[in-house]
Order: structure tokens, then sequence, then C-alpha cells
């Protein structure tokens, strides 16, 4: 059991608190800080929410009053540097706040992880609240209510709600419990209009993200058994399909439902320099190993990871290993 009274009563001691969230932020991260936010509002407390990436146009509902901000140094470095205290919700990786976790850093702020991803015992963190047997940390902020008797609020619930159905897929993953179900029924008594978020979150792609998904669906290659499913992601496919990087979530999991597929790989050309790469398995294989071998992270079944390099420098060493993991856990060597 986590000790949530002891973060309340470091929060009550503290004025001026960071939120933030990793790079290319989900529902789960982005949900997660929405709802503590609209909490140590309700306090008094002088927070923001900052985090590193641009806010995907399916979580804008989230953003009532505009209070998901975007990191700028010029902005926010002054107010980070006068912070009390930082909770970092869903990061997986300490790494993965870029920016903004060189500046909780260097300004030795305390910062807080909460987050249902293992452990990587990163010494950054003066605290970690970590329960991988949680389906979402939305989950785990809904815990962290509940043990300081904190009502749902509307504005709380969309949060929470929008953590916990996001990380289940809509509770339709193997992670899916019954107090999944427990905390959505509370939801919905508070007034969260599902219906509207599932749509926000998953019936609102661009034509730039439809056309980029026929190119890849294109270019979409198996192994020998049809088991594992890859594609890249390159700059002239980006500018052929007129999308953005906010455009390219998402599918991994989609090549995921193919009849056969058991694990998807993604590899985006970031940048010139720098490949992201997403791992996703339906639940034969466990895949985090890969992404901690590219230096990432993640969840057995939702992995990934930011490798330096070409996609034709990259994509044979993520296949590689990917291959040798499927080999070695089907009792086997390639």
């Amino acid at each position: 059991m986590l000790d949530w009274k002891s973060l309340h009563k470091t929060i009550d001691g503290v004025e001026r608190i960071l939120l933030s969230t990793h790079e290319n932020p989900d529902g789960d991260g982005l949900g997660s800080a929405c709802a503590m936010y609209h909490y140590l509002k309700s306090q008094g407390k002088d927070c923001r929410l900052i985090q590193i990436s641009d806010l995907p146009y399916e979580y804008e509902f989230l953003n009532g009053g505009e209070i998901i901000e975007t990191y700028r140094s010029d902005i926010h470095d002054d107010w980070i540097s006068q912070v009390d205290l930082a909770l970092i919700f869903d990061v997986g990786d300490y790494r993965r706040m870029r920016q903004i976790g060189d500046e909780l850093e260097s300004n030795k702020i305390h910062v807080v992880n909460i987050d249902h991803h293992p452990d990587l015992s990163d010494g950054r963190f003066a605290e970690n609240f970590i329960n991988i047997k949680a389906a979402a940390t939305g989950e785990m902020v809904y815990d962290f209510m509940q043990a300081g008797n904190v009502p749902l609020t509307n504005e709380i619930a969309v949060g929470i709600y929008t953590g916990v159905m996001t990380d289940t897929g809509s509770f339709c993953y193997s992670n899916t419990n019954q107090k999944c179900h427990k905390i959505a029924m509370e939801c919905i008594a508070e007034g969260v209009n599902t219906s509207a978020i599932y749509q926000s979150v998953y019936e609102s792609s661009s034509k730039g993200r439809v056309a980029l998904l026929g190119l890849i669906l294109n270019k979409l290659q198996y192994n020998e058994t049809g088991e594992l499913a890859w594609f890249t992601i390159d700059q002239t496919m980006m500018d052929e399909a007129g999308a953005n990087k906010k455009d390219v979530d998402g599918f991994t999991d989609f090549v995921r439902t193919i009849r056969g597929v058991e694990v998807a790989v993604m590899i985006f050309q970031n940048s010139e320099n720098t490949c992201r790469i997403n791992l996703r398995s339906k639940g034969k294989y466990v895949i985090n190993e890969i992404a901690k071998a590219m230096g990432g992270g993640g969840h057995k079944l939702a992995a990934g990871a930011v490798a330096e390099g070409s996609l034709d420098e990259v994509l044979p060493k993520v296949l590689a290993e990917t291959r040798a993991v499927l080999a070695q856990q089907n009792g086997y060597h390639e």
C-alpha cells in the first residue's frame, strides 16, 4: 500500500507546485496531471501544468481555461526555479521530461514520481509512488483522492476517467479490472460525458493522419510467421500526407489489431539524428526489454524509446533485438 497520506502532508506544506508528464503525452499522463491540477487549485496552491510537447488535438477537451502549457525556457525557467515541489505523472523514465527535467535537476527541486511503470531507481526522483499493478496512473490519482477524502468534482473526474479509459483501451485491454469499472462508474456519477471523451480521443483523426495511415499500410512489413509487423515513417511520408508529429500516435495499436500480429513496431524519424520507437504486444510476448535495449522502457505490452541515428541505422538494430527477444521467449535462438 502506498502512503498517500504522506503525499497529502507534503503538498499541504508547500505553496508552488509544478505538474508535468512525459514527452508526446497521452491521455493517462495528461488526465492524471489535470485531475491533480484541479485539486491543487481548490486548495489555493500556486500550481502550473507544464509539459514538454505540444498538446495533442484529441486532448484539447482537458484544456479548459488553457491550463495546459507547453514549455518555453524564456517563459517558464524563472518560475520553475522557484517551485517547492514537482509532481510528475506516468513518465516511465526521467529523461522523457527533457528540458523540464533538466531545469528541475539543476534547481534541486523536490521531484515526486507518480507512476505505474516499473521503478528505474533514478536518483533524480526524491520520492517514488509506484504501483505497477495499477491499470493507469489515473487509477493512482483516484487512490490519492480517496486517501485524502477528496470529493470527485466533475473536473477531477474527467481527468481520472481519461487516464483510466485511454490506458485500458476503452476498458478492452487485459489490464482492465473491476476497479477500473468502479472508477468509471463514480466518474459517470459526477457527470462525466464518456461518449464525448471517447469521440474526442478516438474519433477525431485529421485528414493528414488518415492519409499517413494509408502510406503506412502500403509499406507495412511482416516477419516469416506474421507475428511481427513493422513500419517506418520519414519526413517524405509526412510531407506527402500533410501530417505533423501529433498525427503519428496510435498507429502501432492499429497494426496490432491485424489478425496474426502479436507485436507491432513503429520507427519514426523524429529528427535528423534521432528516431522514436514504439512497440505494442497483444500479450504473447513481453516487449519492454526491447525498449530497454534501445535506451527506453515501458510496460510489458507497451513500450518505447528514442534512439540516436537515422532510420537506416536504427531499423536493423530494432528488428534484430525484437527478433532475438521473440525467439528467446519462444524457447529457441535465431
